[in-house]
């Protein structure tokens, strides 16, 4: 998969850091495309700054840093560090995960030459502790909104796409997975009974995701459209999902469809989005179907507990038991007053 970012643009030293994390790590263009935007950022605010400047864009669009070697990132300090995190806060507005992201990047960068390589000494980042993350809990449909999703889907006879869309809407609501996931299936992914399929997530990472009924159906519904698609001589033989023009379908196609739909089901304006309907699929099984942490955790693709963990304190329910359990869940005012008053007359 090509890069979407130009790589001349970066130094020597970002693109050997970049075809590592690549070739031998397994990251993803887009994961390592990540690293190298948060370290272009990095490495524009140390030029500006170190020449006396202030880090504004207009000051970045001029910056240029495909000459900077390792001597120049090896005079980083900690403090530098920071300081660039204090800006990305002010001055950029990034929040703490975009905060934590950016100094991963940094952390990387610099264990790769110190660590793997030992051509810097020093990690000016190995120390610094990443921000604190607001704990929120995640944003999810509930049954009655995915089901209004779904019928809005269903009941679209206008678009030609209906049975592809409706399928890739069950898939998302029924297997938790991610928007990547479900744009880079194949055919060859589903097994012959239609029971699961494979999926490839973070890291290049495969896992197999167990198909429900609904899934089975919407899949084996939509298979005659694409067959229909495949025989009017469209190149794409592999991928499950094809665009209008017979091309895998883009993850900006599937956002925009599910945005369309979600209007349509009258549920606009609430943030949702592909990654909300994940939160939906998990949500949904850890409160109604009783599903073990632990099996939604692989369910799901996490690599640690802790992140599948925040599903757990989604749902009310079990608080709302646990309170209602207490003797003293009944006892009113008016109760104690009664009883009071009927020992005094005794």
């Amino acid at each position: 998969m090509p890069y979407h970012i130009n790589m001349d643009e970066f130094p020597d030293c970002m693109r050997e850091f970049a075809n590592y994390k690549r070739a031998i790590q397994g990251c993803s263009a887009k994961t390592v495309e990540e690293y190298m935007t948060d370290l272009r950022t990095f490495s524009k605010y140390l030029v500006v700054t170190r020449g006396g400047g202030e880090p504004t864009e207009e000051a970045f669009a001029l910056t240029k840093i495909d000459s900077l070697d390792l001597d120049f990132f090896a005079k980083v300090k900690p403090s530098t560090v920071t300081e660039y995190l204090s800006w990305a806060m002010d001055a950029r507005d990034n929040n703490e995960a975009t905060r934590s992201r950016k100094l991963s990047s940094i952390k990387a960068f610099y264990k790769y030459f110190c660590n793997k390589m030992h051509r810097l000494e020093n990690n000016p980042a190995a120390d610094i502790e990443a921000p604190k993350k607001k704990k929120s809990l995640p944003k999810h449909l509930s049954v009655d909104e995915s089901v209004a999703l779904l019928e809005a889907v269903g009941t679209d006879a206008d678009s030609a796409n209906r049975k592809r869309d409706f399928c890739i809407i069950t898939l998302f609501l029924n297997c938790g997975m991610r928007l990547s996931e479900l744009c880079g299936i194949n055919i060859s992914d589903i097994d012959r009974d239609y029971r699961s399929l494979r999926v490839t997530g973070k890291g290049n990472k495969e896992r197999i995701i167990y198909l429900n009924e609904a899934c089975r159906d919407a899949i084996k519904d939509y298979l005659p459209v694409r067959l229909a698609q495949i025989e009017r001589g469209t190149k794409e033989q592999k991928a499950l999902f094809l665009s209008r023009l017979g091309k895998r379908i883009s993850n900006k196609t599937v956002q925009w469809l599910v945005k369309k739909y979600l209007d349509e089901a009258g549920l606009e304006n609430r943030g949702y989005s592909t990654h909300k309907l994940r939160h939906t699929a998990a949500t949904l099984m850890y409160q109604s179907g009783d599903v073990d942490i632990r099996v939604l955790k692989d369910i799901l693709g996490h690599e640690q507990l802790t992140t599948t963990q925040i599903y757990t304190h989604v749902s009310d329910k079990g608080m709302e038991e646990a309170m209602n359990k207490n003797p003293l869940h009944a006892l009113r005012l008016s109760d104690v007053a009664e009883d009071k008053e009927k020992d005094e007359e005794s």
